[in-house]
């Protein structure tokens, strides 16, 4: 049972360094404090991993379903809404029963799991509000908080639920190491700092000539030097 006030759990937040595990690795403690003059009314929960061959977000859905709710209701607190709603995509459809079998069982009424259809780019900030409440973020500068949403990334939550329940920093983060030429194809729980040289030790890489991704297909950018660290942004590598 979380017993902290909104301002600890953003507090904690801030001194965990949490950002966004989705890739924009915007602080995620900025994201809960709302403006003045503005109200949060539901929070959206990105499940939806739209990018090709990433499933970092997928095993955690699979495998640490009670985390990540006891992570939504205490971001459902920290931003004071009644409602929450995790997307998930809709080929994936073991973490929807498993995630919808978890709620059921520990009695979370109010936050809803629901399937969205597949199509790229359907974790687009502004597509998932849509697609899960039916609002239209208007151009910039308006932010989700525009129209009363807050989004947060299923791998995010599960930082939030850690250091607020846990004491625990962001220090490491599921990362999928992934392609089509390597011996084995994984998702590890890595620490921040690991050598990305190392994972493909345990993964195998190719011989050859071989274009590594930070990321995925689609949004991926080029990995110049094999010895760089994992850093929080990092929820997939492609061969």
């Amino acid at each position: 049972e979380c017993n902290l006030t909104s301002q600890e759990i953003i507090a904690k937040v801030k001194e965990a360094g949490i950002v966004g595990l989705g890739g924009a690795q915007f602080p995620t403690h900025v994201k809960l404090t709302i403006p003045d003059g503005q109200k949060a009314e539901v929070l959206v929960i990105n499940g939806v991993e739209c990018e090709p061959y990433l499933t970092s977000d997928y095993r955690n859905m699979l495998e640490r379903a009670e985390e990540i709710l006891t992570g939504v209701e205490i971001l459902m607190r920290a931003v004071k809404v009644e409602r929450a709603v995790i997307g998930v995509e809709n080929n994936k459809p073991d973490a929807v029963a498993h995630l919808r079998d978890v709620a059921a069982k520990n009695n979370y009424k109010n936050i809803e799991i629901l399937p969205l259809k597949v199509r790229y780019p359907q974790g687009g900030e502004k597509q998932l509000i849509a697609a899960a409440t039916g609002r239209q973020v208007p151009p910039p500068p308006a932010l989700p908080i525009s129209v009363g949403a807050v989004v947060c990334n299923v791998s995010t939550t599960i930082a939030v639920y850690e250091a607020v329940q846990k004491n625990k920093p962001l220090i490491e983060r599921v990362v999928t190491i992934t392609g089509k030429d390597l011996k084995s194809t994984h998702n590890y729980l890595a620490r921040f700092g690991t050598p990305v040289s190392r994972l493909f030790e345990l993964a195998g890489l190719p011989e050859g000539d071989v274009k590594l991704l930070n990321g995925g297909p689609m949004m991926g950018r080029a990995i110049v030097d094999i010895t760089a660290p994992l850093i929080k942004g990092c929820s997939g590598i492609t061969v």
